[in-house]
């Protein structure tokens, strides 16, 4: 819930934590710098070398909130509340389509995207797209297929500081009716070739449309990488 909150707080909600434009370069040292602090932090016990892992850690938000627009006590604390190894995050969307329509949400202050969040630990990704589309559309659905698992720094994504895995399901409607949440401001069916402006940071014109392609095609394997 914490790590939702989170994330909510800087890459979902009024101010969606987004890296200026720099180079890859920049955006994988940050990365690092913040995995080899985590990792230190969980595996090492002397307690002047976890200072020196705290330093490293605090020169990665130091970056981060140069070149984003979030502030560094809220940097400082999204990374210091990751605990354990450092692997990378798995956000699940769902694409839920109906009558050739598809469901997106509209978030609080930003664009349109597929209903979808981080998993929380002990449900299954297809629970946690199904539980998402809830909390965030009001409709309730089943998640059928598998659509894709993508890299999200090969998509085309805007940059973010952590590495995340992005995992799409298609999904059926099967009741529940349209409602805002804390986090979205309206939930709609579009049609293929009538989509808002969406929220690039979560999902891509292209992704969206590939889910009608999925929907035409039952037999089509799943996309990955």
């Amino acid at each position: 819930m914490l790590a939702r909150q989170l994330y909510s707080a800087l890459a979902s909600s009024e101010a969606p934590l987004q890296l200026r434009p720099m180079s890859n370069i920049w955006v994988n040292w940050i990365r690092r710098l913040q995995s080899i602090a985590q990792n230190g932090r969980n595996y090492c016990k002397n307690e002047f070398d976890l200072q020196r892992y705290q330093q490293v850690e605090n020169i990665a938000a130091e970056i981060a909130a140069k070149y984003s627009n979030a502030e560094l006590q809220t940097i400082s604390a999204m990374f210091k509340q990751e605990s354990g190894p450092a692997t990378p995050k798995i956000d699940v969307r769902a694409a839920v389509i109906s009558e050739n329509k598809i469901l997106l949400v509209k978030e609080r202050g930003d664009g349109w995207t597929l209903p979808g969040g981080w998993v929380d630990p002990g449900e299954t990704p297809s629970e946690a797209a199904v539980r998402e589309t809830k909390e965030e559309s009001g409709y309730d659905v089943d998640a059928v297929r598998l659509m894709a698992i993508y890299d999200r720094d090969r998509q085309g994504h805007p940059p973010c500081p952590f590495h995340v895995y992005k995992v799409i399901f298609l999904c059926t409607l099967v009741g529940g009716a349209a409602k805002t949440s804390l986090e979205t401001e309206a939930a709609r069916f579009f049609g293929e070739e009538q989509l808002p402006v969406l929220s690039e940071s979560r999902v891509l014109s292209g992704q969206v449309k590939r889910a009608f392609v999925f929907a035409r095609n039952p037999g089509l394997p799943a996309d990955f990488d």
